[in-house]
């Protein structure tokens, strides 16, 4: 605020005065001002001026931030101004109200502490007596151009327009605008220093000008920005109408989640048509009633749209001495699976974009195939995901339903995409081979594009309804046999077989893993309990058998918890559990070796079989009756071990003088041959070579070696063709005390696969003909009697044409 200049009065200013620095402002004559005082300097120099005249010099200082300005550091033209009002504020700082009365010019400075004195020398303006046509037009021309500046909408007090309409004096008009225009500190010190007053006022038409061009500007561009308001902000504009619109009919509920929702598609970083589909759905959102049935529907398809992981994907660890070391730290042999892993990882790591292998783990629980899995994934520093697919029969649980359906979801494979928050886990399908099918479809066949690198990259889940990427993911399978499992299917993964487990291999997992798993999970230390080798071995051999490891972990920790109630009973002492002292945990042994229950037998043949839970010795027995000519055959044996048996009586028959029996032997007897464990289905070609041996040996009544055990199909004529899973049966003959095992010789490519150590216990005979087998198997071979041989080997005329069968069943 300017106030007028007195009219008649002269200032008495006196010659010294007091100094307050002011930072931001110049102050000009007759121009009325707050000031807000906090320098102890400058509080000093006001109750100096107080107390004496109330004049001050305020002098504006060159730096603003400047806090104890020295003297050359202040301009040295500044206004003598009258102190009107102070008032003391609480945090110690002074307010006062100025009026600048004149200007004036520091010559001396008197005192600097503790506060500037300065001596200083009053400046006039150069007045000028008549009011030229020049100066009327330069007057004329500041008001114009201050009208424009008002315009255009530079915020000027009316009081200030209505002084300046009145004021005929140039000074005194150049100095009321500019200390309304708000300059620089620089430029309104330079009009305040200027003396002459046209000079002065045609500076501030400059500024004037200036002022008129930079408003004029910057209303073109506020007018541009209007214009060019985005389609983002008119939408606002109306979705902010429409929601009070909504509010007003009581329809406004709800919005906020909308918002939110919009928030979460904009960030989950969707492929470009899925988040088109996700608007579109968003869209028919808002624009119904929050209590619609299908307003649900589509809030919860766009949560999963939402929270599926589309785009996030965790970084593998490719360090194979890393992966290595973990995987060895989980497990104990199964090092084929090992290298596959570390294969992956190593083309991995120079292929930085490659497909996820499928693998299928076929092998009998207990083995470790979803351990392994977990071990994996935490190898490749990947998240893990399991579904069992055990008794799923409806094709829905892994395409998912059509949201048209009540309570309607994704299937599996999405919910386990959902559950991993990235896309490319470990994605274990667990008991593959249990799945089933109904009239709801076949969940197999659904499998079909999960599990094919070349389609899975757009895998259409029936809910989603939108293609997603599997093919980042690695898939892990596992089944206990494969036959089950679709070719189809089947073809699509990479099998690795996991068989059982050797003694020597079971005893090094119990030792590493078993053991302290057991100790932990029952509260036990290493001083409470200690398990010598000999009792793991007697565990093994005696208590258990099986190819996985399960009841070998049970047995451990029964043993634990026997132990666990005596240290809770307050025994401090360790107990040494041996070999000796084990049947004081788990009493008499469940199984005994064969070698222990019987000795060399007419008819008892040590046959070899196949089953999902691995591989165990099939005792074959055959008895001979007076009576009429016949086979009987039981403990339900299938079609194909019935024919089996039927082959080697007639190998029998068209060889009786080879065997030294009698031609009408078979017309005066009948053989029963029984397989025990007759309450469980039994099929397959393998026996062929046991049935044989066992009818034999009935016949000839020579008995059989008890150490020794076969597998192998026979043919008419007396050839020993291959068989499948011969790794499982040679371990069954192990674990039950064989010392020589008679194989097809076909299958000595097969022992490859067998640990050396195996090897080393048992004696592999690989044998072409069933005489072979008679030679090693029976006490004795049947001496020939001194007759003319067939004229044939094979009368019943059957063609020799081999058949390589795989086993199905339990022969």
């Amino acid at each position: 605020m300017n106030a007028e200049k007195p009219e008649g009065e002269e200032l008495k200013i006196p010659d010294v005065l007091p100094l307050l620095p002011v930072r931001d402002v110049v102050v000009y004559p007759f121009m009325i001002i707050p000031l807000f005082v906090g320098r102890e300097m400058s509080v000093k120099a006001v109750d100096s001026a107080l107390a004496g005249d109330r004049m001050i010099l305020l002098a504006t200082q060159h730096e603003i931030s400047e806090e104890d300005p020295p003297s050359d550091k202040i301009y040295s033209v500044g206004t003598v101004a009258m102190i009107m009002r102070m008032l003391k504020l609480p945090d110690g700082r002074v307010k006062i109200l100025v009026q600048g009365l004149t200007k004036a010019r520091i010559t001396d400075y008197v005192t600097e502490k503790p506060f500037y004195t300065v001596r200083i020398e009053r400046l006039n303006d150069n007045t000028q007596l008549d009011l030229t046509l020049e100066t009327e037009a330069l007057i004329r021309t500041v008001r114009e151009q201050l009208a424009k500046v008002i315009e255009l909408g530079k915020q000027i007090s009316p009081e200030v327009v209505v002084i300046l309409e009145n004021i005929q004096d140039a000074g005194s008009m150049a100095d009321l605008i500019a200390s309304n225009l708000g300059l620089k500190v620089s430029d309104a010190q330079q009009l305040l220093e200027t003396a002459d007053p046209i000079t002065r006022l045609t500076k501030v038409n400059e500024f004037l000008n200036r002022e008129v061009e930079l408003l004029s500007v910057q209303a073109k561009i506020q007018s541009a920005a209007r214009e060019e308001m985005g389609k983002n902000q008119r939408e606002y504009y109306l979705r902010e109408q429409m929601r009070a619109i909504q509010q007003e009919l009581g329809d406004g509920e709800g919005k906020e989640e909308l918002v939110e929702i919009r928030k979460a598609i904009e960030a989950a970083n969707m492929p470009e048509n899925v988040q088109k589909e996700a608007f579109k759905q968003l869209g028919r959102l808002e624009n119904m009633h929050p209590d619609a049935s299908e307003a649900g529907i589509i809030r919860t398809y766009l949560d999963w749209l939402v929270e599926i992981p589309w785009s996030k994907s965790s970084r593998d660890s490719l360090d194979i001495i890393r992966a290595e070391k973990i995987l060895n730290e989980d497990h104990f042999y199964l090092d084929k699976i090992k290298e596959r892993i570390l294969e992956f990882l190593a083309v991995r790591k120079l292929k930085k974009k490659m497909k996820g292998p499928i693998l299928c783990f076929v092998g009998p629980p207990g083995v470790g195939k979803t351990s392994l899995g977990k071990s994996i994934a935490r190898a490749m520093g990947r998240k893990f995901v399991r579904i069992s697919l055990g008794g799923v029969r409806d094709e829905a649980e892994i395409r998912g339903h059509r949201r048209t359906y009540i309570g309607a979801l994704p299937g599996r494979i999405i919910q386990g995409m959902k559950q991993a928050g990235t896309n490319n886990p470990v994605f274990m399908l667990d008991e593959l081979d249990k799945l089933g099918y109904d009239y709801k479809g076949d969940p197999s066949s659904a499998l079909l594009e999960v599990l094919d690198p070349e389609q899975n990259h757009s895998f259409s889940d029936h809910y989603i309804n939108q293609p997603y990427n599997l093919s980042n993911v690695m898939f892990i399978a596992t089944a206990n046999q494969i036959d089950p499992i679709p070719s189809a299917l089947r073809d699509r993964m990479e099998v690795i077989n996991l068989s059982g487990y050797t003694e020597e291999e079971k005893l090094e997992i119990a030792r590493r893993y078993l053991v302290p798993r057991q100790l932990e999970a029952n509260g036990l230390k290493d001083k409470h309990i200690s398990f010598d080798d000999d009792a793991i071995r007697e565990i093994i051999a005696k208590f258990t058998r099986e190819a996985g490891l399960r009841n070998l972990e049970r047995e451990i920790g029964t043993v634990c918890r026997k132990v666990a109630r005596k240290v809770a009973e307050g025994a401090t002492r360790i107990v040494k559990v041996s070999g000796k002292n084990l049947h004081t945990f788990l009493g008499a042994p469940k199984f005994l070796r064969e070698d222990d229950l019987e000795q060399n037998e007419i008819g008892v043949v040590n046959g070899l079989a196949w089953t999902p839970v691995g591989g165990e010795i099939l005792h074959i027995e055959a008895t001979l009756m007076q009576g009429k000519a016949g086979l009987t055959l039981t403990g339900q044996l299938g079609d194909v071990m019935k024919e089996s048996i039927q082959a080697a009586h007639s190998y029998i028959r068209a060889h009786v003088a080879e065997l030294n029996i009698k031609p009408d032997f078979f017309q005066e007897h009948e053989i029963h041959v029984h397989v025990p464990a007759g309450a469980i289905p039994k099929d397959g070609p393998s026996a062929g070579t046991a049935m044989t041996v066992a009818l034999v040996s009935v016949i000839t009544r020579i008995p059989v070696r008890k150490d020794v055990a076969m597998t192998g199909e026979i043919t008419l004529r007396g050839k020993v063709l291959p068989i499948g899973g011969l790794k499982e049966k040679i371990l069954a003959a192990v674990r039950s005390g064989m010392k020589t095992v008679i194989i097809p010789f076909q299958n000595k490519k097969d022992l490859e696969d067998i640990p050396a150590e195996i090897l080393k216990k048992v004696k592999i005979v690989p044998v072409q003909m069933i005489d072979e087998v008679l030679k090693l198997a029976l006490e004795k071979f049947p001496s020939a009697a001194p007759q003319k041989k067939p004229a044939s080997a094979n009368p019943a005329g059957v063609s020799g044409k081999r058949s390589r069968t795989s086993v199905h069943g339990n022969a």
